[in-house]
Order: C-alpha cells, then sequence, then structure tokens
C-alpha cells in the first residue's frame, strides 16, 4: 500500500510511461524497509500497468471518445448548417452506423477486428451508451492491442460514421533457452507451451506465467536459487513478430539437511521422519530417495506426521509451527547451502477406545461386528485403524467388505464419537444396509481378438447373482492371470440402473501380445552344416478355427489355447523337435485343463555312424497331463496328473554311467499347487507354492530274486524306477506405494529316492545345479538343470555331485525387483538379487546350511515376440578351487536370458 501511496501522491501517469520509465517511478518511491529486486519491480509494475490500462484506462477511453463524438460532431456540418451536439448525458440519443473504418492494423484482419468489437453497419446504437465501451472492452480481451480507440469520423443526418484505431502489440512467434542443456528442452517446453502459443500476442502476462512455470519446474528439482529472465528480440522470419529468450539460471541444488522436531516425546524423530514420504534428509538412502524440497510434498508430509500421532492415540496432536531456513556452510572455497526444517509439534493427550456400539445393523449381530472389527475397549484409538476395518482392509477384513459381498452395494458406515471421558473415547458406528443389489448385465468391453466366452469363463460374477465387491476383484485377477490382457488398463465400472434395481458390472480389457517367435540361424561351417533354432507359441491359439482360413490371423485364435512349436538344431551334433498343445478348459465347462506333448532329440559327436567312435543319444517321448481347479481349501488350490513315457537309447556316451542301451522311462507324476499371483509378467504380490511327487512303477520288487549286484547295467536301469520330490515355493510382496518395487522370495529343493536298497540310485532324472540353467552341457541329459548364478561350473564351482547327478539338492532366492517400464509392449525392470544353494548325492550328506551363496545384479525385458530376454552377473562367493585369489573376474559369471527364466 505504501508503494500506491507514493506513487499516488507523485500523480504519476502510468499511462504516459514506457517500461524504464516504469522503473524508474517505482525506485523513486525508496521508503521501501528492505530494496526491491528486478522480478518483484517486475510483478509490481505488471500489476500496476493492469490496474490502470484495463480499469481506469477504460473510463479514460469512454470518456475520450464521447468527447471525440462531441467535439467532432460540433465542427460538422448537418444537414441545414446547424451544429447539433450528440452528447447529452440527460438524454442519449440513438443513430444508425453508416460504416466502420479500422486504422492501424496492419497485421491483424480488419472485418475479423470490426466482428469481434460488435460494431454492425446499418446497426443502431446509443451515444452516450454500452455500445462503444462493450466494443472496446471485446477488442482488450483479445490480448492483441496495445490502444484501442472508437472515434467518431462524421455524421450524416442519424448517420455516424466510426473508425476504430488499434495500436498492435507484437505477436510471440518462437522462444528458447540458455544457460540449461538441450536434453532439458523438452521438459521445459511440456511447462510452458501451455502459456506460449503462436500466433497469440506476447503480453506481459504471457511472459511472466512462462517464467513463473520455469522456476517452479527447477525448485521441484531442488533448484531453489534459479533464477530466469526473459529477453524480448525482433524475430528474424515473421514481421511484428517476436523471439522470447529464456536465461536460466539453476544455481546448485539445495539439499534437505536436517528435519528437526520440538515437543516430541512419545514418538522418536526418526520414526517421525519416517512417516514423511517425500520430505527426506540427505544422506546415505538419498541414493534412492532425492532430498529435495518440494512444497506441496512437504505439506502433505506434515499431515502424514499427524497421521501417524493419530496411530498411537494421539487424536489432538498438531503442528504448532513450522520453519524452512537456509544455512551457508563454506566449503572448498565455495558456498553450499544447506537447507534446514524445524517442526514444533504438541503431541496433546493419549486417548483408547471407549465403549463401541452399533447402530442400524440388521444382518449381522453385533458380536459378528466386533469379531469383524477386531477393536476392543482400552486400545490406543487409532482413527486410521478404525476406518480400515469399517471400509476397506487389503486383507478382506473389514466391515463394508463382509456386507458388499452379500449384495448391500449401498451400504454406508459412519463412526461417530459420542463422548469423551477422561482419556476414553466412547464410538457409535451407525450402519445404513440399503437394499440388496444383483447383478444385471455383465458387458465386456475391448476384446478385439480374444472371443468372450473366453473372457467369461474366467469370471466370478453372473446376472442374477448377489452384487461381490470381492468377486470383481477376483474376476479382475482371473484375467490378469490369462496373460492375453494390459493389467494396466484393465478397468471395472459398476452403473446402478435404478428402474430395474440392479447394478451392472462393465469389464474394459486391452488385448496386449501374447505370442512369441524364436528365430536364429547360421552356418556352422563344413562338417557341421546348418545351426539354429525355430520356435513359435500361440497362447491365444484357436483348434476349433483351424479349418476356417477366415479367421487366420496369421492362425486362428481367440480361444485362449496354447500351441507350441520349436525346431533347434546344432548340425550334425543336435537336433530337437518339440510339441505342444493346451486347452485351459476341456468341454468348455469346467476350468480342466489337458495338454498333450511330443518331443524327441538326437545328440551325437558329429561321426559318421558307420565310424567305431561314432556315439548317439535318442530320446523320444510323450505325455498328456490334466488339471483342475480345486475348492478346498480354497479355489487358489489347484492339482495336475502327468502321464509321461521316455524312451531313451544310447550308444557309447561315455559321460553316462551306462554308455549302451535302450531305457524306458513311465512315470506318473502329481502336482498340487496354490497360486494367486495375477500378472504373470511383473508379479506385484500373491505366492505361488506347488509340490509335485513324481514315481515309476517298483519294477524291482515284483523280481525280488535278481541279481542286481551282477546284473548287466544295461539290464539292470532297462525299466527306470525311482520316485522323486520336487516343491517350490514363491512370494511376492510390493516395497513402495506404486507396487514399482517388489521384494520376491523363492525356494526350490528336490530329491530322488528309489525302492530297492540293491538296485540303487537311478542314473536319470537326477538334478544338476550351477551356471545358468540355458547354457549348461546339453549332451547330459536326464537330468533337471537348475541355474545358480555366479557359478559357471556346476562341478568345480559347485558340487562334485553334479557330475554324475546330484539326488537332492537347495536353493534359496531374494530379488529385489524395480519396474522401470511397465509397457505391454515392452515389460523392463532391473533386479539385485541373493541366492544360495548345493546339490548332494545322498540324502546322508545332505546339509542345508553348506551353502554357494551368491549375489549380483541383473535386468529383465519381456517382448511379446520373444519372450524374457535379459542377463545376470553375479559374484559366487564360495569357489574353494580358486585358492583366495582377489580378482573380481574369477568370482563373476555372466548369464543371458533368451526366451524364458530359468529354473
Amino acid at each position: 500500500m505504501r508503494l500506491f501511496e507514493q506513487l499516488f501522491s507523485k500523480k504519476i501517469s502510468f499511462r504516459s510511461l514506457n517500461k524504464d520509465q516504469y522503473f524508474t517511478a517505482v525506485r523513486n518511491c525508496n521508503n521501501f524497509a528492505t530494496p526491491l529486486d528486478e522480478t518483484t519491480l517486475q510483478d509490481l509494475i505488471f500489476m500496476i500497468n493492469i490496474l490502470f490500462s484495463r480499469v481506469f484506462g477504460l473510463i479514460y477511453l469512454v470518456s475520450l471518445t464521447s468527447i471525440n463524438l462531441q467535439a467532432q460532431v460540433k465542427n460538422q456540418e448537418v444537414g441545414t448548417d446547424s451544429v447539433v451536439s450528440i452528447v447529452n448525458a440527460e438524454e442519449p440519443q440513438t443513430f444508425e452506423i453508416g460504416g466502420i473504418e479500422v486504422t492501424g492494423a496492419e497485421y491483424t484482419d480488419p472485418n475479423g477486428i470490426v466482428s469481434i468489437s460488435g460494431l454492425v453497419r446499418g446497426a443502431s446504437i446509443k451515444i452516450p451508451g454500452d455500445d462503444i465501451p462493450n466494443a472496446i472492452r471485446k477488442l482488450w480481451k483479445q490480448g492483441l492491442f496495445l490502444d484501442v480507440q472508437v472515434l467518431l469520423k462524421k455524421r450524416v443526418g442519424d448517420l455516424i460514421f466510426l473508425e476504430i484505431v488499434v495500436q498492435e502489440q507484437a505477436r510471440f512467434a518462437r522462444h528458447g533457452y540458455r544457460g540449461v542443456k538441450k536434453a532439458m528442452h523438452d521438459d521445459l517446453n511440456a511447462v510452458v507451451n501451455r502459456y506460449l502459443v503462436k500466433g497469440k500476442a506476447a503480453t506481459p502476462s504471457m511472459k511472466v506465467n512462462a517464467t513463473k512455470a520455469i522456476k517452479d519446474f527447477f525448485i521441484e528439482k531442488g533448484f531453489l536459487d534459479v533464477q530466469v529472465d526473459v529477453e524480448t528480440e525482433e524475430d528474424e522470419i515473421l514481421k511484428n513478430s517476436v523471439h522470447l529468450v529464456f536465461n536460466i539460471s539453476r544455481g546448485r541444488k539445495v539439499r534437505i539437511k536436517a528435519v528437526n522436531f520440538k515437543g516430541n516425546k512419545m514418538a522418536k524423530a526418526s520414526r517421525l521422519r519416517k512417516a514423511m514420504k517425500e520430505t527426506k534428509r540427505q544422506g546415505i538412502l538419498s541414493i534412492f530417495k532425492v532430498s529435495k524440497f518440494v512444497k506441496k510434498a512437504y505439506e502433505a508430509d506434515k499431515n502424514n506426521v499427524i497421521a501417524y500421532y493419530n496411530t498411537i492415540g494421539h487424536r489432538d496432536a498438531r503442528i504448532l509451527k513450522d520453519t524452512i531456513y537456509l544455512v551457508e556452510i563454506q566449503k572448498k572455497n565455495r558456498v553450499k547451502k544447506q537447507l534446514h526444517i524445524d517442526i514444533t509439534i504438541d503431541e496433546g493427550n493419549v486417548y483408547r477406545f471407549g465403549n463401541i456400539r452399533f447402530r442400524g445393523n440388521t444382518s449381522y449381530t453385533d458380536e459378528q461386528l466386533h469379531r469383524l472389527l477386531g477393536i476392543s475397549k482400552g486400545d490406543l484409538y487409532n482413527e486410521t485403524l478404525l476406518q480400515t476395518r469399517l471400509n476397506y482392509d487389503p486383507t478382506g477384513r473389514d466391515i463394508s467388505t463382509q456386507y458388499m459381498d452379500n449384495g448391500y452395494l449401498f451400504f454406508q458406515v459412519n463412526p461417530i464419537e459420542k463422548g469423551i471421558e477422561n482419556d476414553s473415547v466412547d464410538i457409535e458406528i451407525r450402519i445404513s444396509e440399503g437394499p440388496i443389489a444383483r447383478v444385471g448385465e455383465v458387458r465386456i468391453f475391448g476384446n478385439d481378438r480374444t472371443h468372450e466366452h473366453v473372457i467369461r469363463r474366467e469370471l466370478r460374477v453372473m446376472p442374477g447373482d448377489k452384487f461381490s465387491r470381492s468377486a470383481i476383484i477376483r474376476s479382475q485377477r482371473e484375467l490378469a492371470a490369462l496373460g492375453l490382457f494390459d493389467p494396466e488398463q484393465m478397468t471395472v465400472n459398476t452403473p446402478v440402473n435404478p428402474q430395474r434395481g440392479t447394478v451392472d458390472v462393465d469389464f474394459g480389457v486391452a488385448e496386449r501380445p501374447s505370442d512369441q517367435l524364436e528365430l536364429s540361424a547360421g552356418w556352422g561351417g563344413v562338417g557341421q552344416g546348418i545351426i539354429g533354432t525355430l520356435g513359435v507359441t500361440f497362447n491365444n491359439f484357436s483348434l476349433s478355427n483351424l479349418l476356417k482360413p477366415e479367421t487366420w490371423s496369421p492362425l486362428p485364435q481367440g480361444d485362449g489355447q496354447h500351441l507350441s512349436l520349436r525346431v533347434q538344431t546344432n548340425g550334425r551334433f543336435y537336433q530337437s523337435y518339440n510339441f505342444s498343445l493346451t486347452e485351459p478348459w476341456l468341454g468348455g465347462k469346467k476350468p480342466t485343463s489337458f495338454t498333450a506333448q511330443v518331443n524327441h532329440s538326437v545328440f551325437s559327436n558329429g561321426f559318421s555312424k558307420e565310424s567305431s567312435s561314432f556315439s548317439q543319444l535318442l530320446i523320444t517321448g510323450a505325455s498328456i497331463s490334466v488339471g483342475t481347479r480345486l475348492r478346498w481349501p480354497d479355489d487358489f488350490f489347484g492339482s495336475r496328473t502327468t502321464l509321461g513315457y521316455q524312451r531313451m537309447g544310447l550308444l557309447r556316451r561315455l559321460e553316462f554311467e551306462i554308455p549302451t542301451g535302450i531305457f524306458h522311462n513311465l512315470s506318473l507324476s502329481q502336482t498340487l499347487s496354490r497360486s494367486n499371483i495375477g500378472d504373470p509378467i511383473f508379479p506385484r504380490n500373491g505366492s505361488n507354492i506347488a509340490l509335485t511327487a513324481k514315481l515309476t512303477l517298483p519294477y524291482s520288487l515284483f523280481s525280488p530274486n535278481e541279481d542286481y549286484e551282477n546284473m548287466n547295467p544295461a539290464d539292470k536301469f532297462r525299466l527306470v524306477e525311482y520316485h522323486r520330490w520336487d516343491l517350490l515355493t514363491e512370494w511376492y510382496t510390493s516395497l513402495t506405494k506404486n507396487k514399482r518395487f517388489v521384494l520376491r522370495l523363492r525356494t526350490k529343493m528336490g530329491f530322488l529316492g528309489y525302492y530297492n536298497a540293491d538296485l540303487g540310485l537311478s542314473p536319470f532324472e537326477r538334478y544338476e545345479l550351477g551356471g545358468d540353467g540355458i547354457s549348461n552341457f546339453v549332451g547330459i541329459q536326464g537330468r533337471d538343470i537348475i541355474s545358480l548364478r555366479g557359478y559357471r561350473d556346476p562341478v568345480g564351482d559347485v558340487s562334485p555331485a553334479n557330475e554324475k547327478g546330484a539326488a537332492i539338492y537347495n536353493k534359496f532366492t531374494a530379488e529385489f525387483r524395480y519396474l522401470i517400464s511397465p509397457s505391454p509392449s515392452a515389460t523392463v525392470y532391473v533386479l539385485a538379487f541373493l541366492e544360495g544353494g548345493n546339490a548332494w548325492s545322498s540324502f546322508g550328506e545332505y546339509n542345508p546350511f553348506n551353502l554357494k551363496r551368491s549375489t549380483g545384479l541383473g535386468v529383465r525385458v519381456y517382448l511379446p515376440m520373444f519372450g524374457t530376454l535379459g542377463f545376470d552377473y553375479g559374484i559366487g562367493f564360495d569357489k574353494p578351487h580358486l585358492n583366495g585369489s582377489r580378482k573380481l573376474t574369477d568370482y563373476g559369471a555372466f548369464n543371458i536370458i533368451l526366451g524364458f527364466e530359468p529354473q
């Protein structure tokens, strides 16, 4: 106000001043307590300019127009040479506009100016009146002109001819930046483009808004000392246009050095700082959480501090004051600024829950609701816990879920504090149950490839059912588990149909590519031939449309069936052929899956078959399996039964215990599993447990008198017999609110046993632990190859038991995963892992605490056409053959993942 008083006292006419004179006038008002900087002066001058030009200036223009009209009319001859004044404040007169002329508009269309003004030739206007002031106001609003006047050019009888005089504002053409790298220009454009519009007048407000947006952008990144000024240059290409250049001086980042709390007696400062989600001090963890000050986030964090106090009974806690200040520190011949925050808290008293009563409940008794609420009299008052147990608990233990799973869609619950006595708060929970809602229509949108029946059979919501929130959530999880849709874009809407008294359920899905292609080829040279792999997997195949060419794109799809074909060759040394087909809903009425698989592999040493050195391994196998979803203990459980057969023909394979012979492996395996993992590409929550028993017939027990000790090994194991047990457990949990940082814990165990001690352990179906699970020597068949990152050689690095195949193994994994890109076209995440495992020849040698440990980093990219691609670099700590070597490369191992994640 002092500034305005001084300016008025000097009787300054701001309408007649240019920009430099504005600054001189303001600086002459020198009775300020503190000097005004350039930015403050710009803001003040801009406000004063707006005030005078838009308010008092409008009055001035109207008055000037009236005076001009009167002055000009007095000098015009009207009819009989009489001079008539048309300006009569007491009695306005009506005239007809005979013509309108526009002057001063060099770059603006005159016809457009007339059209915007609202003045029309032939129209009637009153003088004095609102028509001319309104015309001036409309033209001012365009922001295209520095000055607008409407003058009377001449009058002939009741006709008047008007002249619109404008002074054009320079137009904005383009802009640029100085002081920042080009890589940042796109980010800056995103924040200023809303203010900088090409062709619009380059007004002071345009510059001020863009400058402020740039400052806010850098302040949010921690550059609290950022300075931005704008230069206006005449554009070299467009006439009457300007080029704005923003000169940016970011300064140094100002980190939060300290967050201090005062008045906190019942809560440690470290716990309160933990409650602040975004406002973090600079420290060791700054590499994960940047210690920058963002005011909006800081205000939210203050509320988080109070919310934490509310969880420990301090319902009256409040922040008395908070102070934010900069501290300058001299460091290495330069001044470094640090941000300090002091927060003073009044904790208030500690309160506890008193009597808790329910009102309005008819479907459930008070005892049932109290049991579900889980809050007793005398517990610390925790409003957050109360709201969670009433409205939404992730575990499903809340009253709203109980009601809404039984059709009470319109259910409402409202806790009321009825009274406070000493430190006890009595609560009355008022319940409005409403009518039971039933599901009307169930509609599906967005499935342009997958047939509707494939989606509907996974839904837990059917027309006519009682409305159930849990059933809708479970339906979403089942659709995500198919792997055919993008979980990030899946939507559910529940519009109410008041006429029928029902609620419809709309599921929106977004198809994502799910088919995979594996293709590689090369020439192995003379004597080896072509090497390569061709594999295709169709995860949404349709066998029923196989004979309908019009449905091929490129193959028939839409029924959710899985078809896999794979051919691999390494010239003369190795050929493999695999085929499998899975129908997830056999018969279409129950979730009973059926899988048929056939495979054939040929291994040789590359010699001619006529050579005495020729060796070969032939494996031909087939299997069928049936899986079904169980209803007990819950419907996350499943069962799978597999009948498999393998014929193995060995000829002079010296790496086997039995180099030559024909062996038959007929087995029955049974798997009991439970999985509630939703997204199969990047699971965020849930678990997976699977126990598998694989058994053969005990052939040796049918011939108890056989002398196995002296029997030819080829005859001894001609009919392979064993029993094998495998256990897999996986658990996922999100560590951050955005669910991008995930912890994965995994355990794998396996044990191979025998029925007859005289016969001993089968040479097939053993385990090999170590390496990446892919590039291990493929000539050794009849084994399950288990990866162990950080160890290249399964025998030298891990365990001698791997040489002939281990009978028992353990493997434990902890992975920290961070999702970089959730895009369905390329899902990318990085990981850090801790891993340990070992293998033993027999159960008698088993020691679960003797583990080969490793740690490392990795990255995964899931491409729909190629599956999972990536790499790991692991460092194995327990390699006895290195004899204390200090070279990191001796301990490290680089693994590549192609197509699928190894076991």
